[in-house]
């Protein structure tokens, strides 16, 4: 009794001595099914008409205001079971240029792309990825603006293997008619095999990819071994060879999803999910992408998340993280209570 009575002392301890989450500013409605991948569109005329994309794997994709409501307007349906979601802006279309969100659906096959802010397809239905390989199915999309040019790319990881050019990476352009196509412009990237080998992919997949377009970079996360970097540019000199490899311990299990939050040109965080263990691992967004915090979250199995360093109006003065949850729901997190948990400096 006395053994047990120790050991629960002890344990009651370590929890009070745990960091409290940090809580969300505010939680979305729910979605339908199963809440997955957020991505934030940016209101360029009105930042605080902003919206918040979620995929719903049950075949939906939402747009919530930042009031954290649905749009029910905005609703896409009868998606085959969407994964990931992305957005880009100024995509040169029908003799403009429009924004875009990009959604994998990985039971497609496809990607599909949609004008924002409207949500208007653009793909005739839809545009199919990886085509000839024995598994087909998308997982994470990033999208990519290259500065020199505007042209606009999409980076696909998916489910299974191979352990080479496991990411495919298409040119986004007009089909001449006013429509997105997509053509393949390289494929790179490695995987290291299933972390239960006996069970197809379980345990290292890779999901998440963020894109860095200032710095022309790009980032996926292999669950149970790291995170990778390669240029984002398929034409750059070093196309064909990994830049970094980083986050390869202190994760409680899966490494899920990363998002970008800048401080100016060069500087900046990359957060990173570790799923079982509802907090998320800050990096330097310089190299050697030192480790400068581990945050707890209120998240509870993240695998989806986004940021950006926009005002949003008086909620979110200096922009906002926004994570998957899986309660069915994406939760706001105003980011200065994000930064106050690792530093006081004032730096954004």
């Amino acid at each position: 009794m006395l053994l047990a009575a120790a050991l629960c002392l002890a344990v009651a301890g370590a929890a009070a001595d745990a960091p409290a989450p940090v809580r969300p500013t505010l939680v979305t409605e729910p979605v339908v099914d199963d809440s997955d991948d957020p991505a934030i569109w940016i209101d360029r005329d009105d930042p605080t008409r902003s919206l918040l994309l979620g995929t719903d794997k049950g075949g939906r994709l939402f747009a919530f205001g930042l009031d954290g409501r649905r749009r029910p307007e905005l609703t896409v349906e009868g998606l085959a079971r969407p994964n990931n979601v992305d957005v880009e802006y100024d995509l040169r279309l029908d003799g403009g240029t429009v924004d875009v969100a990009v959604v994998t659906e990985r039971d497609g096959g496809r990607m599909r792309v949609f004008r924002l802010p409207d949500l208007a397809p653009l793909d005739r239905g839809g545009i199919a990825v990886f085509a000839g390989e024995p598994d087909r199915r998308p997982m994470g999309v990033a999208l990519y603006r290259r500065p020199s040019d505007g042209a606009v790319f999409a980076i696909l990881s998916r489910k299974v293997g191979p352990t080479d050019a496991l990411l495919w990476q298409y040119r986004l352009e007009d089909d001449g008619d006013g429509k997105v196509r997509a053509v393949v412009v390289r494929r790179f990237g490695s995987w290291s095999g299933p972390a239960h080998p006996t069970i197809e992919g379980e345990g290292n997949e890779v999901e998440a990819v963020c894109v860095d377009d200032e710095l022309g970079e790009v980032y996926y996360s292999e669950e149970a071994v790291g995170v990778h970097k390669w240029a984002a540019d398929p034409d750059a000199p070093d196309a064909d060879l990994e830049r970094a490899r980083f986050g390869t311990d202190g994760f409680a299990e899966d490494r899920e999803g990363i998002s970008l939050y800048p401080f100016g040109p060069e500087g900046g965080v990359l957060l990173v999910s570790d799923q079982a263990a509802g907090r998320f691992h800050v990096f330097s967004r310089r190299p050697p992408h030192a480790r400068l915090a581990v945050v707890p979250l209120s998240t509870v199995e993240s695998d989806g998340s986004d940021a950006t360093a926009i005002p949003l109006g008086p909620r979110f003065p200096r922009g906002l993280l926004v994570a998957m949850s899986d309660d069915r729901t994406f939760q706001v997190y105003d980011w200065r209570d994000v930064r106050a948990r690792w530093s006081r400096d004032g730096d954004r």
